[in-house]
């Protein structure tokens, strides 16, 4: 994990692992980006995790990323791998992507 960077406005990239998929937590981590304002996509993987990448103000991401800890109500989460990277602003919305 890369140390968490100061600013305003950050982008971070999630990989959740345990019981995620099957139990809503696309639609409800798109919810979650959208309630906060946040930009970027919600994806699940080939190996049963859920990727996911937020921007946005960096409260909102933390929140962002401290309800991924805990998921959507069916979900099980073992691990979330956070990182930090470079701002984009390339989206327009938080969508759900395959």
């Amino acid at each position: 994990m890369t140390t968490k960077p100061k600013g305003h406005f950050v982008r971070t990239h999630l990989f959740i692992s345990g019981e995620v998929q099957g139990v809503y937590f696309r639609d409800y981590t798109q919810r979650k980006a959208q309630a906060l304002d946040l930009t970027g996509w919600v994806r699940n993987l080939w190996d049963g995790r859920v990727e996911v990448v937020f921007e946005g103000e960096a409260k909102a991401v933390q929140q962002a990323v401290d309800w991924c800890h805990i998921g959507s109500p069916y979900a099980q989460v073992d691990h979330v791998e956070v990182s930090y990277e470079e701002l984009t602003g390339e989206f327009d919305g938080f969508r759900i992507t395959w």
